[in-house]
C-alpha cells in the first residue's frame, strides 16, 4: 500500500512540474518589491529536463536536480538584502530583488539577463536597441552571481551593453579579471591565478612532483588548466594526465568520461595525488564510482566542491583517501544559522524556491538525514498532494539542523559580502540624491562607485582591486572523519601576497607531516649525493639517480644537478654530500721517506767527519799528500757537508727562505767541490808527458787557486741573478684533486737549468781529464775514482730530469733529495774512500818506500812510459819530499837525499823510455 501512494504522489508530481513557463513572472524563482532592485543567478537545480539530444524549439525546458547547497546561496543573499532593508545603512531606501535559477545551462541565464536588461517600468518586458544606454533605465540596477565562471561570462558579456555591475560571488576564471573583456565584472573571491598558484605551492611544500588533474569542458576548466600548468612547471612539478569531463550534466557522453578517467587513474599507478577542478556533481558521480573501484588517493579540491556537504555525506566517502582542499574566506555565521532555524515562518507567495523545498522536503519526511539530500535530489521532478503539504511547517521546524549541515561557510560569506559591496555602493551615490525616486541613477553611475567603495563586515575593511577582485585569502581543509561522519575541518590560512600557509597549532603541522609521507612521484627520490638524470624528454619529473662525480656534491634530495666543489681549495669523493676543504701537504719531518733520506745525509755527514778526522790524524802520508794536500781536502769535505746538509732545507713545510736557499746552497758547494776535483784533475793531466815546449805552456796557465774561484764565482753570478730576478717562492699546488701541495715553485725553470747545466759542464771536463789518467798505479791512482765519481754524477742526474719532470706531489722534494744524495755519495766514496782504505786497512803501502818501489816497478814494466815526465817529480817535489813513516820527523837532510834518490830513479826511467819512444805511442798517465 505504501509503494502505491509513493507511486502516486510521483505521478501527481510529474504532472504537475512538466508545465513549462508561460509568463515571465513564472520564470523568477524568488523576487521582492523594493526602490533599488538587484538581481540574483543561481543554479539551483543541476540541468534541464529533456529526452532529446539537442533542443528542436526555443523554448526553456523544466528544471530538475534540486541541489540544497545552491538553495541556501539564494536565502543568503535573500537573508542579507533584508539585514540591509532593517538596518540603518540606507535609510528608507529599500532594496528589493529578483532571483532567477540558471539550471546550469548558459542559455537560461542569458535569458534572465534579458529580464533584467528590459526597461523599467515598460508594459513589455523587451530591451530596447540604443546607440547611447547612458540614459536607459532597466530594471534591476547591478547583479549578484552567477555561480560557475562559463555562465558569469556569457551573462558579463550582455550586462557589458549598459556597464551593469556584476558581482560573482564564486565565479574564478582569471580572465575575468580583464577589465578590457569584462568592464562590469567584479567579484567577491580571489581568481583562480591565486587559487592554482596555492596548490602548486602545497604540491611542492608535499613533495609530490607526479599528479593527475581533472577538469570541465568549460571556460572555467580549460582556464584553470592552463593556469596550473604553468604554475607547476615553475616549481618543477608535472602533471602526469589531463582528464577533461564534459561541462554541463545533461551531456549523454559524461558517464562513459568518468568511466575512462577512473581507467586512467588505475592505470598511472604512481600517481596518487590528483587535482580536481570539477563542479559538485562531477565530483559526486565521480567518487560514487571510485569508491566500488578501491581507488585510494590524495584529492585536491578547488573552491567549487572542498566544502560540499553533498560530498562529503556519500557513502563510505572515506574510501577514496584524502581530500585537501581550498576554500574561500568564511565569515560569521550566527545571523544566517538563526534565519534558516525561523525559515518556516518566512513568507513565501513570491518564493518559488522556498516552497519547492518545503514540499519536497515534505516528500522525504521519513527519510534520514544521511540520505535527505539524496532524496530531494532524486524527488525534484515531483510535488507533493494536499495531503502531504499539511506538514510542511512541521518538517521545516524539525529539520532546520539539516540546512545548517549543508551550509558552505565560504561561499555564504562570499554572497554577503557580495551583497554588502552593492549596498554600501548605493549609500554612498545616494546621499546627494533621492534614491527613492527607481529613477535616480543608471547602472553605470553604480558601476564608478563600486569599483571604488570600502566596506567592512565582522570588523574587516574590505575593496576591490583594480581587476574588480576582492582578494580575501583561502582556508586549506581537510577531510576528517569524526564519529563515522566526515568533517571538514580547517587546516591553514592561505596569504594570497606572500605566498605562505599560516599555521597555527601543532596538529596541523601533523598533518602536513602525515601528507608529506605520501609519494607522488614518477620516480623515486634522489638522495643527497646524487643528482636526476632525466630519462624522458617530455617530463622533467621522470628520471634515474645517478651518483655524483668526483669534486661534486649534492646536499639536498631530487637536485637537477651536483654542484661544483671550489677546485682550489676543496674537494668530495664520487656521490658525496658536501666539500671537504683540501689538506696541506708537503715532504714532512715525520714522513718515512723524510725520515729515511735524513738519516742518508746524516751518516754522509759522519761520514765526512770521519774522514775528515783520519785525513788530520794521516797529515804527513803519501796518500793524504798526494790527494792535493790538507786545505783542499778540507775544503772538498766542507762542500760534500754543505751538500748533505742542504738536503734538510727541501723537508719541513716550504718557507721563502729554505725555497731560496736549497738550491742556492746546493748549487755553490757542489760547485766548489767540482772545481776542486777540477783542479786536481788538472794536475794529473799536467803529469803526463808531453812535448817539452807544451807541458811548459800548461804549467804556466795552470793556477789552482784562481781556477777554484774563478769556476765557483761562476756559479755565485748564476744564483745571483737568480735570486734576483726571479727567486724561487713558496706555492700552492692545487692541481691535485684532494690535497693542496705546499711547494717551492724555482722561479726559473731556464736559472735552474743553467744552475744545473753549469755543473755538468765541470764535472764533464773534470771527467775528460780524470779519464785520461784513469792507469796509474793501483794504490795512488786518483784519476780511475774521479771517473768512477763523475759518471755516477751523469747517471744520477741524467735519470733525475725525466723523473722530476713527471713527478707531482708533496715527494717532489724527495727526487732532488735522492739525487742529490747519489752524486754526493758517488763523488765522496770514489774520492776519498780508496784514500781510507789504504790509510787503514794498507798502511805498508802508504810509506815512501813503499810508493818508490810502485813507481820503479809500474816505470819497467809499462809500455807508457814517455809517461812519467819532469812533471811527475817536480809534482812529488812541489808537495815536499816523502817522508818515512818509521822516522815521522826526519831531518831535511835527509829528504834532501831521498830527492835526489828520486831524481836520479826518474831520470833512468827517462833514458829507458827514450829507447823505446821511437816505437811506442804516447801515452797518458798520471800520478799520484
Amino acid at each position: 500500500m505504501a509503494l502505491l501512494i509513493v507511486l502516486i504522489t510521483c505521478f501527481v508530481i510529474i504532472l504537475a512540474t512538466s508545465q513549462p513557463c508561460q509568463t515571465p513572472d513564472e520564470f523568477v524563482a524568488a523576487s521582492s518589491p523594493g526602490h533599488i532592485i538587484i538581481g540574483g543567478l543561481f543554479a539551483i537545480h543541476e540541468k534541464m529536463l529533456s529526452s532529446e539530444d539537442y533542443p528542436r524549439r526555443p523554448q526553456i525546458q523544466k528544471c530538475v536536480g534540486f541541489e540544497i547547497s545552491i538553495f541556501l546561496q539564494a536565502l543568503a543573499m535573500i537573508h542579507t538584502i533584508e539585514m540591509i532593508n532593517n538596518s540603518t545603512l540606507l535609510s528608507g531606501v529599500k532594496l528589493g530583488y529578483e532571483i532567477y535559477d540558471t539550471c546550469t545551462e548558459v542559455t537560461v541565464a542569458m535569458a534572465a539577463a534579458l529580464r533584467f536588461l528590459s526597461k523599467f517600468n515598460c508594459s513589455r518586458e523587451t530591451v530596447e536597441f540604443q546607440c547611447d544606454y547612458s540614459s536607459y533605465m532597466p530594471r534591476v540596477r547591478a547583479v549578484i552571481g552567477a555561480g560557475y565562471s562559463e555562465i558569469t561570462m556569457a551573462v558579463s558579456r550582455m550586462l557589458n551593453l549598459q556597464l551593469m555591475p556584476q558581482v560573482s560571488y564564486e565565479s574564478t576564471a582569471e580572465i575575468l579579471s580583464d577589465k578590457i573583456r569584462f568592464p562590469s565584472f567584479l567579484r567577491t573571491v580571489p581568481s583562480d591565478f591565486y587559487q592554482t598558484k596555492a596548490m602548486a605551492h602545497l604540491i611542492q611544500k608535499s613533495g609530490w612532483n607526479w599528479i593527475g588533474i581533472i577538469t570541465t569542458d568549460d571556460d572555467y576548466g580549460r582556464l584553470a588548466l592552463n593556469a596550473f600548468a604553468i604554475q607547476t612547471a615553475e616549481k618543477n612539478v608535472c602533471i602526469a594526465f589531463k582528464e577533461v569531463l564534459p561541462a554541463f550534466f545533461s551531456d549523454k557522453t559524461i558517464e562513459d568520461r568518468i568511466n575512462q578517467t577512473l581507467e586512467k587513474i588505475i592505470a598511472e599507478a604512481q600517481v596518487n595525488v590528483i587535482v580536481v577542478f570539477l563542479r559538485q556533481y562531477h565530483v559526486f558521480s565521480l567518487f560514487n564510482k571510485a569508491i566500488e573501484r578501491n581507488i585510494n588517493k590524495i584529492w585536491i579540491a578547488s573552491d567549487n566542491w572542498s566544502t560540499a556537504t553533498k560530498i562529503t555525506t556519500i557513502p563510505n566517502v572515506k574510501k577514496i583517501g584524502k581530500v585537501v582542499g581550498f576554500a574561500f574566506r568564511r565569515g560569521n555565521m550566527s545571523s544566517f544559522h538563526a534565519f534558516l532555524q525561523n525559515l518556516y515562518m518566512f513568507p513565501s507567495d513570491n518564493n518559488k524556491l522556498l516552497h519547492e523545498y518545503a514540499t519536497l522536503l515534505s516528500a522525504c519526511a521519513y527519510v534520514k538525514d544521511s540520505d535527505l539530500s539524496q532524496c530531494i535530489f532524486n524527488h525534484s521532478q515531483a510535488t507533493l498532494s494536499y495531503k502531504v503539504k499539511k506538514n510542511i511547517g512541521r518538517n521545516f521546524f524539525l529539520r532546520h539542523d539539516f540546512l545548517r549541515d549543508h551550509t558552505e561557510p565560504g561561499v555564504i560569506h562570499s554572497i554577503q559580502l557580495a551583497v554588502f559591496a552593492l549596498s554600501y555602493a548605493i549609500r554612498d551615490l545616494c546621499q546627494d540624491r533621492d534614491c527613492q525616486n527607481s529613477n535616480a541613477f543608471q547602472p553605470w553611475e553604480l558601476l564608478d562607485v563600486l569599483k571604488n567603495v570600502t566596506f567592512t563586515d565582522g570588523g574587516n575593511s574590505f575593496h576591490f582591486d583594480a581587476h574588480g577582485d576582492l582578494n580575501t585569502g583561502y582556508d586549506l581543509v581537510l577531510w576528517k572523519e569524526l564519529n563515522d561522519h566526515m568533517t571538514v575541518t580547517k587546516m591553514a590560512e592561505y596569504d594570497l601576497q606572500n605566498d605562505v600557509f599560516i599555521i597555527t597549532d601543532q596538529e596541523t603541522k601533523n598533518e602536513f607531516k602525515n601528507l608529506q609521507q605520501i609519494q607522488s612521484k614518477c620516480s623515486p627520490e634522489c638522495s643527497p649525493g646524487q643528482m636526476k638524470k632525466t630519462t624522458r624528454s617530455h617530463h622533467i619529473c621522470c628520471y634515474e639517480c645517478v651518483n655524483c662525480p668526483e669534486n661534486h656534491y649534492s646536499n639536498q634530495t631530487d637536485m637537477d644537478r651536483c654542484l661544483l666543489c671550489n677546485n682550489e681549495t676543496h674537494w668530495a669523493p664520487v656521490r658525496s654530500t658536501m666539500c671537504f676543504e683540501k689538506e696541506v701537504e708537503y715532504l714532512n719531518w715525520n714522513d718515512s721517506l723524510a725520515i729515511l733520506l735524513l738519516a742518508l745525509s746524516l751518516l754522509g755527514i759522519m761520514f765526512v767527519l770521519a774522514i775528515g778526522i783520519i785525513f788530520t790524524r794521516n797529515l804527513s802520508t803519501p796518500v793524504v799528500k798526494s790527494s792535493g794536500g790538507l786545505v783542499v781536502c778540507y775544503v772538498i769535505l766542507l762542500c760534500h757537508f754543505l751538500n748533505f746538509a742542504s738536503t734538510g732545507f727541501f723537508i719541513g713545510e716550504p718557507q721563502d727562505f729554505t725555497c731560496k736557499t736549497r738550491q742556492t746552497l746546493f748549487g755553490v758547494s757542489f760547485t766548489l767541490c767540482i772545481s776542486c776535483i777540477l783542479m786536481k784533475s788538472l794536475k794529473i793531466l799536467l803529469a803526463f808527458s808531453f812535448d817539452p815546449k807544451l807541458q811548459k805552456f800548461l804549467k804556466c796557465l795552470y793556477k789552482p787557486v784562481p781556477i777554484i774561484f774563478t769556476c765557483t764565482g761562476i756559479q755565485v753570478a748564476i744564483c745571483t741573478l737568480w735570486l734576483t730576478f726571479a727567486a724561487p717562492t713558496v706555492e700552492e699546488n692545487v692541481s691535485l684533486p684532494r690535497v693542496i701541495i705546499l711547494e717551492c715553485e724555482e722561479g726559473s725553470i731556464f736559472a735552474f737549468g743553467t744552475m744545473l747545466g753549469y755543473i755538468a759542464i765541470l764535472a764533464f771536463v773534470c771527467f775528460i781529464c780524470a779519464f785520461k789518467g784513469r792507469k796509474l798505479p793501483e794504490n795512488y791512482n786518483e784519476a780511475k775514482f774521479i771517473t768512477f765519481g763523475m759518471l755516477i754524477y751523469f747517471i744520477a742526474w741524467i735519470t733525475f730530469i725525466p723523473v722530476y719532470a713527471t713527478t707531482f706531489g708533496k715527494y717532489l722534494p724527495a727526487v732532488e733529495i735522492i739525487v742529490i744524495l747519489i752524486s754526493n755519495y758517488g763523488i765522496l766514496c770514489c774520492t776519498f774512500f780508496p784514500k781510507c782504505y789504504v790509510i787503514l786497512c794498507k798502511q805498508e803501502t802508504n810509506t815512501k818506500s813503499a810508493f818508490l818501489k810502485m813507481i820503479y816497478s809500474y816505470s819497467s814494466h809499462s809500455a807508457d812510459i814517455l809517461a812519467m815526465s819532469h812533471a811527475s817529480l817536480d809534482s812529488i817535489n812541489s808537495n815536499a819530499t816523502v817522508t818515512d813513516p818509521s822516522s815521522t820527523g826526519a831531518s831535511a837532510t835527509w829528504q834532501q837525499s831521498q830527492g835526489l834518490q828520486a831524481q836520479a830513479s826518474a831520470h833512468m826511467c827517462r833514458e829507458s823510455a827514450t829507447s823505446v819512444a821511437k816505437t811506442l805511442p804516447r801515452k797518458r798517465i798520471s800520478s799520484i
